[in-house]
């Protein structure tokens, strides 16, 4: 009876330790895979003033598609699309006090709305002429009133 109990431990441990290799193995790919060709993007679905709710994610240019993806998640996906037809920035800001934690160094605030939502973006200096500059080479007929 000793030996069944034993074995079953066993067993039970390489099957823990089996699934800590996989997820781990998972989350390391993910990560490899977004750094190449990704911008470090802080995002912000709601609006909190004491700075809470920032997400540290990887972007991606995808033609029309700025695609965020979320650093910590399994999500084969995307987590956010922002699509540039259909957004523009409401106001461009330095981040508080409580909010440049959860954010890349240097970063700037771009309020975003659009016609699903609202939503923040943090990036720092170089991410942020690269996204005004995908905003702005929009196709022709297009009013950009936010350029500067």
């Amino acid at each position: 009876m000793g030996s069944l109990v034993v074995w079953s431990a066993v067993i039970g441990l390489a099957l823990l330790f089996g699934a800590a290799l996989v997820v781990t193995t998972l989350a390391w790919r993910r990560l490899r895979e977004l750094r190449v060709g990704g911008i470090d993007v802080a995002l912000r679905d709601t609006r909190d003033d004491r700075g809470r709710g920032w997400h540290l994610g990887v972007a991606h240019y995808r033609g029309e598609e700025f695609a965020w993806y979320r650093v910590l998640s399994l999500r084969s996906g995307p987590n956010w699309v922002v699509n540039r037809r259909e957004v523009e920035i409401v106001q461009r800001r330095e981040p508080s006090v409580a909010e440049s934690y959860a954010m890349p160094p240097g970063a700037t605030v771009l309020d975003l709305t659009g016609r699903s939502s609202e939503l923040e973006l943090a990036m720092g200096a170089d991410a942020l002429t690269g996204f005004l500059s995908w905003l702005e080479s929009a196709p022709p007929g297009r009013s950009v009133p936010w350029a500067s």
